[in-house]
């Protein structure tokens, strides 16, 4: 059998990933502002009413005037699914989606928050390096999600490795502590990213990819459609509110990814995005 091999030039990578990370700060997903605005319909406390339409403004004005939504511009977390038929051309994948970061957040005039040592805290000026993410897939494209993270949300995340005696309910209780610590510091209304399974890091990777799903597509099983509903609801029984302020909506949406896991363990991770919980993508053929 004559398999066909695709040549796609990293310089089309670099193209795309500067795109995506300017549209990404700047353009709030469809889905999350609709449902901001159901939210704000829907809500019975006043003053959480006028927080959201606050919001919706701050989205309005931001895409009038071609502005980022947040003034946190995020860490670059990029996905790239990338065909087995594939093979990229002149240069290094990963220095090609540095280089579309480090482009996108300077001609986007984005704020350049990456520090390249922990402890030392100097800035690298360009919002590199990128938290990458491979996945081997079949066909001949590459498929390139930008998700820019801010950091408000991202330090409210959390992960328990759960025994598997805790069940479903003991799943349950560490989702909803972990909203509930977080509080008002994650600018709620958040979307609630959860990871159960794999192991460690694989669990943390779904709670991430999670948040990158539509919230208006539920999980594809039934089961943990349902626990999506059920955690979401149980979230906004919480009353924090939007920006912690009281009301019905705390969380826009529970997003559920699962892996096969140990029989000794039962990893439980949440990854917390904030109100603008952004990202984009785009395919290359």
């Amino acid at each position: 059998m004559v398999i066909k091999i695709k040549e796609i030039s990293v310089k089309r990578i670099t193209d795309t990933v500067k795109n995506l990370c300017i549209d990404a700060n700047k353009q709030l997903p469809v889905d999350i502002e609709n449902r901001i605005h159901f939210c704000k319909e829907c809500e019975n406390n006043k003053l959480a009413k006028e927080i959201l339409g606050d919001l919706e403004e701050n989205i309005s004005f931001a895409k009038s005037k071609n502005l980022p939504i947040c003034q946190d511009t995020g860490m670059a977390v990029v996905f790239l699914d990338i065909g087995q038929d594939v093979h990229f051309t002149d240069g290094s994948l990963y220095d090609a989606v540095n280089l579309g970061v480090k482009l996108g957040y300077e001609q986007g005039l984005l704020r350049k928050s990456v520090v390249f040592d922990p402890i030392n805290r100097v800035n690298t000026n360009d919002n590199t390096p990128a938290i990458i993410h491979t996945r081997i897939v079949d066909g001949d494209s590459v498929k390139i999600t930008v998700a820019p993270k801010g950091f408000g949300s991202e330090n409210m995340s959390d992960i328990k490795m759960l025994k598997p005696s805790s069940g479903i309910e003991g799943v349950k209780k560490a989702v909803i502590d972990i909203v509930r610590k977080a509080s008002n510091n994650p600018c709620p209304p958040i979307v609630v990213g959860v990871g159960i399974g794999g192991d460690f890091e694989q669990c943390a990777l779904l709670s991430k990819i999670a948040l990158c799903r539509d919230i208006t597509k539920r999980n594809a099983n039934t089961f943990y459609a349902e626990l999506e509903q059920e955690l979401l609801e149980s979230i906004n029984k919480l009353d924090i509110g939007p920006q912690g302020f009281g009301g019905d909506t705390t969380a826009l949406s529970v997003n559920i990814e699962t892996a096969p896991t140990h029989i000794a363990g039962l990893p439980v991770a949440v990854n917390i995005g904030c109100h603008v919980t952004r990202h984009k993508s785009a395919e290359i053929k």
